[in-house]
């Protein structure tokens, strides 16, 4: 298995269902999203954001940007905690040093 999305700092959710069957159930758009996502997402957290974003936009195209953009914003926050905020990945985010908090 792969460990490309698993070095992260963001919090960890505990399933509680096959995060297989949740995927198997998205829509192949979704899917293929999800596929590329930078993070390791749960499809259920995922849907959620989707459909929110797609009742919002009616469009699917638009609903997917506003995932990228939402992947975005927790890959800065999480960059400038692993790498600092020079990181590149880390711009407009502060960075609490003495809790190691990030704002954004």
């Amino acid at each position: 298995m792969s460990s490309r999305n698993r070095r992260t700092h963001l919090r960890a959710k505990t399933r509680t269902r096959d995060p297989m069957q949740d995927y198997d159930r998205l829509p192949s758009d979704l899917r293929a999203w999800l596929s590329q996502a930078a993070l390791p997402w749960r499809p259920a957290s995922v849907q959620k954001l989707y459909a929110r974003a797609l009742a919002q936009t009616g469009d699917r195209a638009r609903a997917l940007q506003r995932l990228d953009a939402a992947e975005r914003r927790l890959v800065s926050k999480d960059a400038a905690v692993i790498w600092g905020a020079e990181h590149p990945a880390a711009r407009d985010v502060e960075i609490d040093v003495a809790e190691h908090g990030v704002r954004g």
